[in-house]
Order: C-alpha cells, then structure tokens, then sequence
C-alpha cells in the first residue's frame, strides 16, 4: 500500500466529552482488560488441560478466546498509555495497524460465530454423523478459513480507508483509528468509499447473521422433536450461551456501521462494550452454563493454587 499522505501521525482525542475523567477511565478499562485476559487464559487452559473437551466445540471455542485476547489488545494498549497522561499521537503505520487488526479480528470471529452455528446444527440435526462431517480435518479447514476471509476482509477496508490522501488535519475524534472517523479527515471526496465500505462492513455480518440464524432455526426445530425433557434441557442450555455471545457480538455492528446518522458519544461507548466488555463476558457465557467447562476450570484454579503453595 503506497503512502502518499502528507501526514506522519495521529493524535487520538480519545471518547467524546470524558474530558478530566481520565484516571476513572484509566482503572475501569484497565480492569476490564485484565479480567478479558485472565478469563480467557483461564479458558484457553481448562480446555487444552482437559482430554474430555478435545472435540469441535470446544476447539473453535479456543479459536475464540484467542481472538477474545488478541481483540481488545488492538485498541486498549494505547488507550490506556494515553489515559495515564502519556502521549496521545500515534504514526501513520500504527493507524494502519490498528485499524487492519481491529477488521481482521472482528471479521474472523464473524465467520467463526457462523462456524461454531454449524458445529451446533451438525451436533443437533445429524448427531450420527457428527464424527464424519466435523473430522479433525474438516475442523482445521473451518478454523482457517475463518482468518483467511477475514484478513481478505480486512485488507479491502484498510485498502479503501488508507489509498486516501490525509494532507491536513490529524486529530482523530475517537480513541482508535476506524473507518468512520479516519474518512471525515482525508483530503478527498469520500462519498462513494463511504458507500462501498457502508455495504461492505454491513453486509458481512448480516450474512453471517442470517445463515446463523437459520443454522438456529433448524436446530429449534430438532430439539423440539427430541422426547427426553433432559435431552432437550441440555441443547438449549448449550445454544443459549452461543446465541448470548452472538447478539453480544453482532448489536454493537449494528448499532455503529449501520445507523443513518452517526453519534459519535454513542458509537464510542458502544464500541467500548465491544471491545472490552464482550470479550470479558464470553469467558463467563460459556463457563457458567457448562459443567465440563466449570470442572476443568476448577481443576486449573485447584492446579495453579497448589503449584502457588509450593
């Protein structure tokens, strides 16, 4: 990607009318960040630890965790170097990067929202052919193939956002480089890149949306058929935390790429729940409504608390 803009830096204001609440916004994210590292790690051990959880769901539910720490780490970093008083300037590069990562691993936990949805239908509506149909390698190709469309993703909207020339201003109203934003400030007319990148980020996750929920929509359909009360209990025990973990993810895209009107003091708050609560959240969605999961964080904690006495 060439750089022909005349700017070399950014300077990230951070959220919109938070002024002199710095030091409360310091310790709230900062707590935040680390409670979305620790229970995600916490996950990432209870499932690698454990022989009973090596099957499909919880290996794309590792492949999400890992998104879930790399995720909030694109923009909270700098975030929090700013909001302990540090600088707030950011290169041209580092905004690239930003704004590449931050795409890169929305989209990919997009598609693997729309994987893990298949992984349940398959489990549900065809549960003798489970094996065959989710085979290690099938698993492999499914977990791959959800980084690659979203780097493909990610490399379009970087493309389109940075082939821009950013001549004058350099004051990012926001506390990351993202599209929105970063258009409002180039030296050119960004109507019809607004457009393109308006349908592009909007219409991915809408079509992950729907074919997630006719994914569900076939599984309700199969539970309803099952006899057993118990049988029944158990899938939608497990669908529930999937579906509560998938409105997490898609509202917030919703709400800031697809309004006609931006608001700016919205969009950030919103975008904060995103990148920090949601990815803090998941851990809990999926631990609390799952006993293999909660046994195996037990024997982590109960592990780590004796190797500690040591």
């Amino acid at each position: 990607m060439r750089n022909a803009s005349l700017v070399t830096e950014f300077i990230l204001l951070g959220i919109p009318h938070t002024e002199d609440l710095e030091t409360m916004l310091f310790v709230l994210f900062l707590s935040f960040y680390i409670f979305t590292l620790m229970g995600n790690l916490l996950i990432l051990l209870a499932i690698v630890s454990s022989t009973r959880l090596h099957t499909p769901m919880y290996f794309f539910l590792c492949k999400l965790s890992v998104c879930d720490i790399f995720f909030p780490s694109v923009s909270s970093p700098k975030m929090l170097f700013y909001l302990s008083g540090n600088s707030q300037a950011i290169s041209y590069a580092g905004c690239v990067s930003q704004l590449f990562f931050y795409h890169f691993l929305g989209c990919t936990e997009c598609f693997l929202y729309m994987v893990m949805a298949y992984d349940r239908f398959v489990a549900i509506c065809y549960p003798l052919r489970y094996t065959i149909i989710m085979s290690h390698r099938a698993c492999a190709i499914l977990a791959m193939g959800t980084s690659f469309f979203g780097c493909i993703q990610a490399i379009f909207l970087t493309t389109l956002t940075f082939q821009l020339p950013y001549c004058g201003p350099n004051e990012v109203d926001y506390y990351f480089c993202d599209i929105p934003v970063m258009l409002k400030l180039a030296c050119a007319d960004t109507s019809a890149l607004e457009m393109v990148g308006f349908i592009s980020v909007g219409l991915m996750p809408l079509s992950c949306f729907l074919l997630i929920l006719t994914s569900y929509s076939c599984i309700v359909y199969s539970i309803l058929q099952i006899r057993s009360t118990e049988g029944q209990r158990r899938a939608f025990s497990t669908c529930s935390a999937h579906l509560t973990a998938i409105l997490l993810s898609f509202m917030p895209v919703v709400l800031i790429y697809l309004q006609p009107t931006p608001n700016p003091w919205l969009n950030a708050t919103v975008q904060v729940l995103n990148n920090l609560v949601t990815p803090m959240l998941n851990p809990l969605i999926y631990s609390l409504r799952n006993k293999e999961v909660k046994y195996s964080l037990r024997k982590v904690v109960e592990e780590m608390a004796l190797i500690h006495e040591k």
